[in-house]
């Protein structure tokens, strides 16, 4: 199974934007990889759809976790 990795398009590049400092996500089965895209190389985190669906839907509306 390939597995492709994708990053927000508003993680920016250069300056301003997050700097490029961002996650990347990807498919992996049923469940969803979540890695760090400056370090790839250390490995990912494998976590349930569902799950991650309600960290971003908290993140989203709950400023104290950002």
């Amino acid at each position: 199974m390939k597995v492709v990795w994708r990053k927000s398009s508003h993680s920016g590049g250069g300056t301003g934007g997050g700097g490029g400092d961002c996650v990347e996500v990807a498919a992996v089965g049923a469940s969803v990889g979540v890695r760090d895209s400056k370090a790839p190389q250390d490995g990912y985190l494998l976590v349930g759809r569902a799950s991650l669906a309600g960290l971003v839907r908290r993140i989203r509306v709950d400023e104290s976790v950002r």
